[in-house]
């Protein structure tokens, strides 16, 4: 076995699951007529039948409160072009849509345009798990846009897939 053990810091720890390559998740939804969202990479589906999906939120977020409310959450699977976007949703301070093109539903959901694909949600489970909460949803609609490359966040960089 090569390579060097560590001791288990949390910095130590990021460091080294960023060594797994993620996709990259806006979740966001209207609350009182406000555009509320943030970032994850995070997310895994997680059953077909029901149809659930999961992301996991940090126990501090101060945006995830505001969104735990909300009966709808639009998921946004962020394409290639959204460096700047996944910044903005993960940044603690600012408006995190500007520049961004969006599309809400009756219900609330919020998706942000050009992105690979969207899904209608709710909460189902919210499971306590250390320092973050894992956050199972119950997807009710689905859209797909195949011709959008998804983005890859890898050792604390934004990728693409390449050709």
């Amino acid at each position: 076995m090569s390579g060097a053990s560590t001791h288990l810091s949390p910095s130590a720890l990021r460091e080294a699951f960023g060594h797994f390559p993620t996709g990259v998740i806006a979740i966001a939804a209207e609350v009182d007529g406000t555009r509320i969202g943030l970032a994850a990479s995070t997310f895994v589906p997680v059953s077909l039948d029901p149809p659930l999906v999961s992301f996991c939120v940090r126990n501090t977020s101060a945006t995830w409160p505001q969104l735990r409310g909300a009966p709808c959450l639009g998921i946004s699977v962020l394409g290639e072009s959204h460096d700047d976007a996944a910044r903005a949703l993960a940044a603690k301070t600012g408006d995190r849509f500007a520049g961004l093109q969006t599309a809400s539903t009756d219900r609330g959901a919020v998706f942000v345009h050009g992105t690979s694909m969207w899904l209608e949600s709710s909460i189902e489970q919210l499971i306590p798990a250390g320092d973050h909460t894992i956050v199972i949803l119950r997807v009710s609609a689905i859209t797909v846009h195949p011709d959008v490359p998804p983005i890859v966040f890898h050792r604390s960089t934004f990728r693409r897939l390449g050709a």
